[in-house]
This record gives structure tokens, sequence and C-alpha cells, in this order.
């Protein structure tokens, strides 16, 4: 039984580290094995009223491994700690079949009374390094939680968690068979931005396309210099910011446009015109601009703030009208 248990943390830890490269490495060099090893008997001793002992058994293999695993704490079979180190699972914790914990990883308590305060880890979970999962939640079957992560609300099964506090990124449903973990973790709040932003720019198109409809009382612009004004919008959108990976269009950093005769002159705004990327994009939007219905002369102009309240100001009543 003691053998066919040991052969099994053996497979465990080779199906889950790339980096293992044979049994007897695997046997001396990884602490999260022998922290392992080290709570099976102290959670034995805990399990059978001998306390003070199972403690101390715990307390030298924090000292070892550092690793601290409370001797009251359940854990399941073929669960592998990689590296481990600042890894702490508390008293109440219970850890299911083939969960992946990675270093800096805590599974702590917030009450202080002589109850259930620690999470339920279910199978198949993979917990990133330095995450902190808190409370008497429960972690459903095949979730993922995204390194550095603050989890204190519960987690359906197939989920993926990234953040502080931790929100949902990924499906709620998915397959608990074996995944791949070196995949990328989404980042919500980058997904709600990019959504935003698309927003703003159909916003700003249709504000645009209003705008050039309207009857003027002065003189309008002519056909030609709209023409033109569009197309050159359109060859922006091929300029991508390479912080965010969206186009400087979309992005809302082109605000303006001026065509006169073979001459532009284009508005771009960035966080400061010493800005790493400013000399970048500028070039960018200057090659993409020239050829483009005659354009000879293309004068890029780095605005440093992002809002010109004053114009807004001086538009209000325009716009209302529309």
């Amino acid at each position: 039984m003691v053998f066919n248990r040991l052969r099994e943390d053996i497979r465990a830890i080779f199906s889950r580290d790339p980096a293992a490269r044979s049994t007897l490495e695997v046997l001396t060099c990884y602490p999260g094995l022998h922290a392992l090893w080290f709570h099976r008997r102290a959670h034995w001793l805990h399990a059978h009223n001998l306390k003070f002992f199972a403690r101390f058994v715990s307390h030298i293999s924090r000292f070892l491994t550092g690793i601290e695993i409370h001797p009251g704490a359940q854990i399941g079979r073929r669960v592998v700690i990689d590296h481990g180190m600042g890894v702490v699972i508390g008293e109440t914790a219970e850890v299911g079949n083939d969960v992946l914990i990675y270093m800096g990883v805590v599974l702590g308590g917030t009450a202080l009374e002589n109850i259930k305060r620690h999470p339920t880890i279910e199978d198949g979970v993979i917990l990133g390094s330095g995450a902190t999962i808190l409370g008497p939640i429960r972690i459903g079957k095949g979730a993922k939680v995204g390194a550095g992560s603050v989890v204190v609300r519960p987690v359906p099964p197939g989920a993926t968690v990234v953040g502080v506090p931790g929100r949902i990124a990924g499906p709620e449903h998915g397959s608990t068979n074996e995944e791949k973990t070196e995949e990328v973790m989404p980042d919500p709040m980058l997904r709600v931005i990019s959504r935003l932003l698309d927003r703003q720019n159909q916003l700003e198109e249709r504000l645009r396309t209003m705008e050039q409809g309207r009857p003027e009382p002065a003189p309008a612009v002519l056909p030609q210099e709209l023409v033109c004004e569009n197309q050159i919008r359109e060859a922006l959108r091929e300029v991508i910011d390479p912080e965010v990976g969206i186009d400087i269009v979309d992005l809302g950093l082109i605000k303006d446009i001026r065509v006169n005769g073979s001459q532009v002159e284009i508005d771009m705004v960035l966080t400061c015109k010493a800005c790493p990327l400013s000399d970048h994009l500028s070039d960018q939007v200057r090659r993409k601009t020239l050829g483009v219905c005659g354009i000879e002369q293309v004068t890029v102009n780095v605005l440093d703030e992002p809002w010109n309240w004053d114009r807004f100001v001086k538009q209000r009543g325009s716009l209302r009208q529309i």
C-alpha cells in the first residue's frame, strides 16, 4: 500500500512537471513531495488524538521544506506541490485529488472560532503562484486560480479566476480532463476596457457621421476633403499600439484630421509628449498617410491632454441640436 502511494506520487510529479528528469531526482530534490509524506504521518497522529506530536512533525516538515501544512488538513491523492516554498494550508482546509499547487499559495481562514474556516479545493484544480484563497469557500472541480489572485468567493467548476479580488475570467463550465497549464490567463479588466473602447469608437463614428450630414450655415467642407479624411482614418487602422494590441483609431488616439489640399494635419493623443512610443507612432502615422488622396506633407501634433474640456464646452451647444 505504501509503495503504491509512493509510485503514484512520483507518476503525478512526472505528469505535471516537465523539469522532472529521473525518479532519484524526484525522491531526493522535491520538497513538495517530502512535505506530503510528512503530512501523512502528522495527519495520522492528529486523527489519533496525538496532537502535540502531530504539530511537532508538521513543524519539522516546515523547517525542512518551507511548506506549512496543518496536521488537521485533508489532502487527497496525486496532489503535486511544485517548488512549494511559502505554501500554507490551514487546519480545516480540504484538498481533493489531482490538484496542482505552486509556490506561495495560501489556503487561509477568516474566522477565529474553531469551525470550518478554510477553503475546500475540489479535484483537478490548479492554484497559481502566490494565489490566496480565504474563508470556507469552495473552488469547483477543474477550476484555475491565476498567480497572485485573492479569492474570497466560491468558484464554479471549470472557471478561471484572476485578479485582486478574484474575478471569473473564463468559462464556468469546462472540461475536467487534464489541461495544459502553460496557457495564458485571461485579463478581465483588459477585456472590459477593450469593450469600452470599442463602444466609444462606435459612438464617435456615429457622431462624426451626424456632424458631416448636418447642414452648416458657413461654407461646408469640400466633399473631396471629407472623403480624404475618411480614407486617412481607414489607413491609420493599420497602425497598432504595441502596448495594447489595438489600432490607434479604435483606441481613440486620433482626435482630429484636417486636410488642406496635399497637406494634412493630424492630432494624436498620448499620455505625454515624452512617451517612449511617441516617435514610433508618429512615424507610423506619417508613413500610412503619405500617398493617400495625393497627400505629400503630413504634420502630426502630439497632444498631452486626452480630452480638451474647453473645446467640449464650445461644442456642447451644437451637440444638443443634433
